[in-house]
């Protein structure tokens, strides 16, 4: 992963400063994120592309030897915690590699599950 002299101002931009292995895997979880929640505004924080829909619901972003993608939520990551068992797993994220990445299917159950978690927040 080459370093950012500048903090990238859209979901493209960060994507475009990517290596292509990893950029491609990116580019699937990033399509999977799309398709589960259409609504979602997707801007970068914390220095990576990031999805709002009531409140934050997903990230990802490319580091030096692996991929990571941000569920923002233990509860949701404990969810599916079988699933998972294959990947590095965090409190609230997964790591991957851009070889192995996380498949479509199970990406989409993940930003649903987060989407009706944020669903059941207050305002």
């Amino acid at each position: 992963m080459k370093q950012r002299t500048t903090l990238p101002e859209t979901g493209e931009r960060y994507l475009a400063g990517v290596p292509a292995p990893e950029r491609a895997a990116l580019e699937g979880l990033r399509k999977a994120i799309r398709a589960a929640a259409p609504e979602a505004l997707e801007q970068i924080r914390y220095e990576m592309p990031t999805y709002e829909q009531r409140g934050g619901l997903v990230g990802f972003a490319a580091f030096q030897g692996h991929l990571g993608f941000y569920v923002m939520s233990p509860s949701v990551v404990a969810k599916f915690a079988t699933e998972l068992a294959w990947f590095d797993v965090g409190k609230g994220c997964i790591r991957f590699q851009a070889d192995r990445p996380l498949p479509p299917r199970l990406l989409a159950r993940i930003v649903r599950a987060r989407r009706e978690e944020n669903a059941q927040r207050p305002g």
